[in-house]
């Protein structure tokens, strides 16, 4: 298994005047993407997380490559994967395709933060393990 996937149809709104993917409108679709993985795959969506954790997942650091255009009607496939899970933080590699062609290709991290004092937590036992399973399933990054 490759990860985690997910279809986006470009829309007028990502897109700036000429028609392509104006490029902050991809970190908006990348948050999707993991906001989707939280909730399908590790069963813990961002609300759950927010108001019965009191957890919050800032990304804390991104690092993308824009290889080529997105259109207006494109429809993008996102790929995420797991390249390293610390204490705190998880790293992935996320890329956006089109037509078997990689459009985007990010590095993120992401740090599991206590809601209030904004400062981080250990990841919980439970995402940890289902962290653990979906990495070991995937193609290595």
């Amino acid at each position: 298994m490759y990860g985690f996937e997910l279809q986006v149809k470009v829309r007028f709104a990502h897109c700036d005047p000429a028609a392509i993917v104006f490029y902050a409108r991809y970190f908006e679709m990348i948050n999707g993407v993991v906001e989707d993985w939280f909730a399908d795959v590790l069963e813990s969506p961002f609300r759950t997380l927010l108001e019965t954790r009191g957890i919050v997942v800032p990304t804390v650091h991104f690092n993308v490559d824009f290889r080529r255009a997105s259109e207006l009607g494109d429809v993008l496939t996102f790929r995420l994967r797991i390249k390293d899970i610390g204490r705190t933080s998880i790293t992935m590699r996320i890329e956006a395709l089109c037509g078997g062609e990689i459009r985007l290709a990010a590095t993120q991290v992401i740090v599991m933060a206590d809601k209030l004092s904004r400062r981080p937590v250990a990841i919980p036992d439970d995402l940890l393990e289902r962290m653990r399973a979906f990495q070991a399933l995937c193609t290595p990054v």
